[in-house]
């Protein structure tokens, strides 16, 4: 859609809202369990600080942080050692710890969903552009560092 913000936090918040309809609309298919509960906190800190700690490499190399702006700077520190989109596995954690929260296994496939749509149309784009950006060092980068885990 033209003029339509085309970005990964929307469409995070689409996988989320789709976590609740599907709690609303097929409450059959959600569960309860303390361990859920648990492990969706502990899935929820870890993609928070996971974030937090992407983006302060971004500021620190005065690169732009949004998808679709040519970058700086190529960042291979921090959790960028991991993970070439660590920003966008911490968006899928945290559909999945809301999945686990809800006991929702409507939201375990909105988390798949949520994955493919930022890997096809984010992921893949960015790394074409750091290809063109920084060549042979981005070249070293992609081949060293896994796009997800």
């Amino acid at each position: 859609m033209k003029g339509y913000p085309d970005l990964p936090p929307i469409w995070w918040v689409g996988s989320i809202a789709v976590i609740y309809l599907g709690k609303w609309l097929l409450p059959w298919l959600h569960v309860g369990a303390r361990v859920l509960t648990l492990a969706s906190w502990i899935l929820l800190g870890l993609a928070l600080l996971l974030i937090g700690w992407s983006a302060l490499q971004f500021f620190a190399k005065k690169t732009p942080i949004e998808p679709h702006h040519e970058p700086k700077a190529l960042i291979v520190e921090g959790p960028y050692r991991i993970s070439r989109n660590p920003i966008y596995l911490a968006l899928v954690m945290l559909t999945l710890a809301s999945a686990l929260g809800h006991g929702s296994f409507i939201g375990l496939l909105s988390a798949l969903g949520l994955w493919w749509v930022l890997d096809r149309r984010f992921a893949a784009p960015e790394e074409a552009m750091l290809l063109k950006t920084f060549g042979t060092e981005a070249e070293e980068f992609l081949r060293q560092t896994r796009r997800w885990l």
